[in-house]
C-alpha cells in the first residue's frame, strides 16, 4: 500500500480519537512535509495543539491557514475558541464575524459570539444569538445549554 497524505492524515485522526495527541502531531508534520499548504492538515494540527492546551502554537496553525484562505470558516471559528478562552472577547467576536458574514447560517459561530458576547456583560444580547443559533440546529446543546443559563442568569438579576 502506497503511503499518501491521505493515508497519514487518517492515521493522525485516529491516533486523536485515541487522544494520543503527540503522535498525532508527528503524522500532520508528515503530511505537511510533503503538501505545505494542506488546509485539514494545518487546521488539524492547531485543533491537535489547543487540545494539549498549546494556544500559542494553535493559533500560529490557524493563522497559516487563515494566509492561505482568508474565510476559512473552520479556522476562524476555532481561533476564536482560542480567543475566547485567553478572555480576549472582543477578538474572538471578529472572528465569528468573519464567518457570519460569509455565512449566516452557521450555527455554531452564532453561538460561540453569544457566548463571547455573554462573557462581555451582555447578557440579553448574548440570548439574541443562541436563539438565532437554535433556528438554524433546533438541537445543538452548546446553545441550547447557554440560553438556559443565559435566561436563569437573567432571571436572577432581575430579582
Amino acid at each position: 500500500m502506497k503511503v499518501t497524505p491521505q493515508n497519514m492524515l487518517d492515521h493522525a485522526h485516529e491516533l486523536c480519537e485515541d487522544e494520543d495527541y503527540v503522535n498525532a502531531l508527528e503524522y500532520f508534520d508528515m503530511v505537511l512535509e510533503m503538501e505545505p499548504n494542506n488546509l485539514n492538515a494545518i487546521i488539524d494540527k492547531g485543533v491537535t495543539f489547543q487540545n494539549l492546551e498549546y494556544f500559542t502554537k494553535a493559533l500560529q496553525m490557524y493563522d497559516k491557514a487563515l494566509l492561505i484562505e482568508p474565510e476559512n470558516s473552520d479556522a476562524l471559528i476555532n481561533k476564536g475558541s482560542i480567543l475566547h478562552i485567553l478572555k480576549k472577547y472582543t477578538e474572538a467576536v471578529s472572528c465569528y464575524d468573519n464567518v457570519i458574514r460569509h455565512d449566516k447560517k452557521n450555527a455554531m459561530a452564532l453561538a460561540y459570539k453569544g457566548l463571547s458576547i455573554g462573557e462581555m456583560g451582555n447578557v440579553s444580547l448574548a440570548i439574541t444569538y443562541f436563539k438565532k443559533a437554535l433556528s438554524i440546529e433546533q438541537n445543538y446543546d452548546l446553545a441550547q445549554s447557554s440560553l438556559l443559563t443565559a435566561e436563569n442568569l437573567l432571571k436572577s438579576h432581575s430579582k
